[in-house]
């Protein structure tokens, strides 16, 4: 199964869970911004949560079907059509040869991770698929993808995966009618997003505080995959101390001199010497991925507990999902 990037849009590049374990040495997680999306699309077509997917950044994207594949998509950049057929998310759709496919933009956000039977056949750097540009490491040639570039699928298929490309095949573009619910898997608020206070969150002054848990922050143009600017009340230091570089890590809130907070992402570097003051909780990360500029977000502080807790159940779900899809194999 292959396909050809025919309009490459804004950013798109392979990207699985991550790169883990080279923190120490200075290697950034990278991996997808969305990473809730990114399994769901893997989980739609039978893959294992960290086979590699594609990672759209907004629409005006296009791409052909050069074999007869079985796909799935999830996220909330665009929604995928062929011709003038709107392709369902989150379920697998049997695509024949030959098809060309344009995603159109969703306002909802900005993200969209496609998954094929197999996973992406790109070779591992550092135990990872993910691309990392700055480095010009993993992924395809350690790059954004361009037209004319064509990419295959792993030929190491599970069984779920071949059940369901069997009795999906047809001579025409084919899917079931049950779809993943990947809502259920998110707050009904997707602009409230939920912190724990981080190491130097007591350096700051009582009235900034204050203004980080309660008014709005908008995401500036100045935003991505590394961090997201944001624009607000300026957040005050109520101390003179500074900062040794320190450990960071995606989520991370620093504040930078004048004031501004910077929300880590994917690519962050892994160290840094902005006090930190908050650290967005696990499960709302996927709603930082599909922030656009001039989104308006708001924080609300959380305990560590509360955060750990929302994080296994969210990972228990996601078990239950994988396990309920091998059991019942639902096509029709």
């Amino acid at each position: 199964m292959r396909i050809t990037i025919r309009k490459p849009g804004v950013l798109t590049t392979v990207q699985d869970m991550g790169r883990w374990g080279y923190l120490a040495q200075g290697v950034p997680i990278s991996g997808a911004m969305d990473s809730l999306s990114a399994r769901i699309a893997n989980l739609a077509v039978g893959n294992t949560a960290s086979d590699a997917v594609i990672e759209f950044t907004y629409a005006d994207a296009a791409f052909r079907t050069d074999d007869d594949l079985l796909l799935a998509y999830s996220g909330d950049g665009a929604v995928l059509k062929a011709g003038s057929l709107v392709l369902p998310a989150d379920r697998p759709v049997y695509v024949p040869s030959g098809t060309e496919i344009n995603l159109v933009n969703n306002r909802n956000g900005c993200r969209t991770y496609l998954a094929i039977a197999g996973g992406w056949d790109v070779a591992e750097v550092l135990d990872s698929r993910s691309t990392y540009v700055t480095a010009s490491i993993g992924g395809h040639g350690g790059r954004a993808l361009v037209a004319g570039d064509t990419l295959r699928a792993r030929q190491d298929h599970t069984d779920i995966t071949a059940e369901w490309y069997g009795r999906l095949r047809s001579t025409a573009i084919h899917y079931p009618r049950w779809a993943i619910g990947r809502w259920l898997f998110l707050p009904a608020d997707r602009y409230t997003i939920r912190v724990v206070p981080a190491r130097e969150f007591t350096w700051f002054e009582g009235k900034s505080v204050v203004d980080l848990l309660s008014e709005p922050f908008t995401v500036s143009v100045r935003s991505n995959r590394m961090g997201y600017h944001l624009e607000g009340p300026a957040i005050r230091r109520s101390v003179s101390h500074e900062l040794l570089s320190t450990a960071v890590t995606p989520g991370t809130v620093q504040v930078t001199g004048d004031g501004s907070p910077l929300l880590l992402m994917a690519d962050c570097q892994t160290t840094g010497g902005y006090p930190r003051i908050a650290q967005v909780a696990a499960v709302d990360m996927p709603l930082c991925a599909q922030l656009k500029p001039g989104d308006a977000i708001f924080f609300n502080e959380i305990s560590r507990n509360e955060a750990e807790k929302l994080y296994i159940q969210r990972e228990n779900q996601l078990k239950k999902l994988a396990v309920a899809l091998a059991m019942h194999t639902p096509i029709s």
